[in-house]
């Protein structure tokens, strides 16, 4: 590492492998709940394992992407993070805050507002936090001594994730009015400014890993900024017809919906064409396999599975049924997990000076999770078919479909199994790798 002050990303990243942990556990709840083996009921309900769940995967996956931003933006600024201190106590209030949400749904503290369960107090110090995490990154950048394209993609991405979090704040008596602008915090974070974080944080590892000059590199980011807006804003309007809003957002929401895959799929090409062109044999080869698979698996995932369901004339039988489970799995773990896991892997080396290459742990990590996560993406695929076909199709009851598809959760175990076995190969080459240490400053990335 070039500066002493990227050392604070490495706790960010030991708290994403924690948080990650608890949401795989969580997950295995639920699937056996589906299986219908619901043994915790009384203890874990499965709409709590379904919130835990769920917000474990966004407060561990901001997690990683500040301990991105905290390692990438002194070394893009050419300057030490402007006050460390304040960093570990952001990180300390970020723990905090994701603990006592965590508890709070087990008692039934919460909102009740799908994926923006948080109570309202806490809501108020996650925006305090993340200020903070944005006034250092910002007063960093401001006193450096070089602004980046990399950089001020990345940071913008995190400045407009912070701000479409307030709108999920503002209360309305009104249901649909409330799930309008709930839909501004849930959607254009992960199909807007998210894409943002993950292209930045993409274009820093491929200048970093393949070589390319900067200026080739950064040019195409700007390709990918533009089809992210164009695409991700008035997407959106796909979820606006089953809350009550006008049918015109039924065809506006489907036809950008049906853009959006066009960013993912210049993210792809983008990063598979850099590699090509790279002179540089960077020796962390496990770093490079995350960063291609993120943008390949994103394309998948988030792009194709998403035109799939989101069709207009497909998504008025899709909508909200484990088809939308199929989706959103392979696209977060695609889009977003893996992009995470390219940062650690990357930056592991550098901040402790151990060149732990190419470990058979290491390969293992990367095969069995997303291998693993394929499957399950499939099984939930099946499932969904089968849910869509019996329920929506045929009339039949709710209750009486999830009996008839519980085989297939079989199937979603095992392949969740694989994944977690994976996800546990990867945290123990997290651990053997140890904590920063300063030997690590005379690192050359």
């Amino acid at each position: 590492m070039k500066y002493n002050s990227q050392k604070v990303a490495y706790w960010f990243f030991a708290l994403s492998m924690l948080l990650l942990t608890l949401q795989i556990i969580y997950g295995f709840i639920m699937a056996f709940a589906h299986m219908g083996y619901d043994g915790l009921h009384e203890i874990i309900a499965f709409n709590t394992a379904r919130a835990v769940h769920t917000n474990l995967l966004v407060v561990w996956i901001l997690s990683g992407f500040m301990g991105a931003a905290y390692y990438i933006i002194p070394e893009e600024a050419e300057h030490e993070l402007v006050n460390v201190k304040l960093a570990y106590i952001q990180l300390i209030t970020l723990a905090l805050v994701g603990v006592v949400a965590i508890i709070g749904y087990h008692f039934n503290y919460w909102e009740g507002r799908k994926f923006l369960e948080i109570p309202r107090p806490l809501d108020f110090l996650v925006v305090i936090n993340v200020l903070t995490f944005l006034g250092i990154i910002v007063a960093t950048l401001y006193k450096g001594k070089k602004r980046t394209t990399t950089s001020l993609v990345l940071t913008m991405g995190l400045v407009f994730a912070a701000l479409l979090y307030l709108p999920g704040m503002i209360w309305f008596d009104n249901q649909t009015m409330d799930s309008f602008f709930r839909w501004w915090v849930v959607h254009l974070w992960v199909e807007g400014v998210w894409e943002l974080i993950m292209g930045g944080i993409l274009a820093f590892l491929l200048i970093k890993i393949t070589g390319v000059d900067r200026e080739v590199i950064e040019k195409w980011l700007y390709v990918i900024v533009g089809l992210t807006f164009i695409s991700g804003i008035l997407g959106t309007g796909h979820h606006y017809y089953y809350i009550g809003v006008g049918k015109v957002w039924l065809i506006v929401g489907g036809i950008f919906s049906a853009l959006e895959p066009l960013a993912f799929l210049a993210m792809a090409l983008f990063a598979v064409s850099m590699y090509r062109k790279g002179e540089k044999k960077h020796p962390n080869k496990i770093a490079l396999s995350w960063t291609l698979g993120t943008a390949i698996t994103s394309f998948v995932g988030a792009g194709l599975l998403g035109l799939a369901h989101t069709l207009p004339q497909v998504n008025m039988y899709t909508h909200g049924t484990l088809v939308t489970a199929m989706h959103g799995h392979l696209a977060f773990w695609g889009a977003y997990g893996m992009i995470v896991f390219a940062i650690i892997s990357y930056t592991l080396p550098n901040l402790t000076g151990r060149k732990l290459y190419d470990s058979t742990s290491g390969l293992l990590a990367f095969w069995l999770s997303n291998i693993g996560m394929l499957g399950m993406t499939v099984a939930f695929g099946v499932a969904g078919v089968a849910q869509v076909y019996l329920e929506r199709k045929m009339g039949m009851d709710f209750g009486d479909v999830q009996k008839e598809i519980e085989v297939h959760f079989v199937v979603l175990a095992v392949c969740a199994t694989m994944f977690a076995t994976g996800i546990g190969y990867y945290i123990y080459e997290f651990i053997k790798y140890g904590t920063p240490s300063k030997e690590a400053l005379q690192t050359k990335n």
